[in-house]
């Protein structure tokens, strides 16, 4: 795990900072570990997990030095093996996994072949990929990457430690601190807005912005149109998968979570903590509540209450959507 060719390795580290890390407990051991594994590869120097109950018959056979663990799993760790014994074992494995391997540190300076306009301010601590440009009145704050031939418009803001991927372009945007975007990643460009005419199509004029708050990750080749009317925006801390379409005044509140190739239409608003499943699509003008969950290539129509699970399409509750398939798989029967 961690090709050596693609990921730098740190360490090792003694049992009880890696207990830290995890925010778990763990008995008093002398025990130096170099990295993390599978529960079916690792070896006696290295840490593994358990978060699924299906993959317990692995953590019967595991050869780990340690393994993190809920505490009602504990007593099934083999003999030779520790238990590092957390509520949240999943959250625990990524704080290791990042300790081995931490995010590569910036490189600070400019690229020689990059194109930085008169009148860019960038911070002597970021970097600035080859090819990339990064145009009059922008602004890149410290600790940066941007990534070979990114694209930085324009007036756009980059917050503090933030991240630009390969090809990735920015117009009309205020970036906070911490943000990601991906390779290939399109922010800020005009909306799908325009109307119709005798003859044709006019194009409303698409004036509003971008941002992206603290902490978000956009996908890669993931779109968000900027706003026509107000503002399009991503709350703090919201993660958008790979293709994703946002369009013009969509909202999303904190934390969402947005599965790829979903597309959610112009002036919807989410609210904080929703999910949304891949290939999910929502018209325009919504309101989808608090916490609510959209199952996988539905088709929303209509508002959604706070806290509700639909499916389908039109999407539904999930219960009244498994209700149908039940009765449509009887039906077929008594035909057959």
């Amino acid at each position: 795990m961690g090709n050596a060719r693609f990921f730098r390795r740190s360490g090792p580290y003694p049992l009880g900072v890696v207990t830290d890390t995890a925010r778990g407990t763990a008995d008093d051991l002398e025990l130096l570990l170099e990295g993390v594994a599978p529960l079916q590869t690792a070896g006696p120097n290295e840490v593994s997990f358990l978060d699924n109950q299906r993959y317990a018959s692995a953590l019967d056979q595991t050869l780990a030095g340690a393994v993190i663990v809920h505490p009602d799993m504990a007593a099934r760790v083999p003999t030779g093996t520790v238990a590092i014994r957390t509520i949240e074992p999943y959250a625990a494995w990524a704080r290791v996994a990042a300790l081995f391997y931490p995010v590569p540190s910036v490189s600070p300076g400019i690229h020689p072949s990059a194109i930085v306009a008169e009148g860019a301010l960038v911070d002597p601590s970021t970097e600035v990929g080859p090819l990339s440009v990064i145009e009059t009145g922008a602004e890149i704050g410290p600790g940066c990457r941007i990534g070979p031939c990114a694209v930085i418009g324009s007036g756009v803001i980059v917050g503090r430690d933030c991240r630009i991927g390969a090809h990735a372009s920015l117009s009309h945007a205020l970036l906070g601190a911490r943000v990601y975007v991906y390779p290939g990643a399109r922010i800020g460009q005009e909306g799908f807005g325009f109307a119709s005419v005798k003859g044709g199509f006019l194009t409303v004029p698409q004036l509003g912005r971008v941002i992206l708050e603290d902490d978000v990750e956009v996908g890669a080749n993931t779109t968000i149109d900027r706003g026509s009317s107000r503002d399009t925006v991503i709350g703090a801390g919201s993660r958008l998968d790979n293709l994703v379409q946002i369009g013009h005044n969509v909202l999303l509140g904190r934390c969402c979570v947005i599965v790829a190739q979903v597309g959610i239409s112009g002036s919807t608003v989410l609210e904080d903590f929703v999910r949304v499943g891949g290939q999910a699509a929502m018209a325009g003008h919504l309101r989808i509540g608090e916490g609510a969950e959209v199952g996988a290539q539905a088709g929303v129509i209509s508002d959604i209450a706070p806290g509700a699970r639909v499916l389908g399409s039109p999407a539904q509750p999930i219960k009244d959507f498994f209700r149908q398939i039940a009765t449509l798989k009887k039906m077929a029967k008594k035909e057959g």
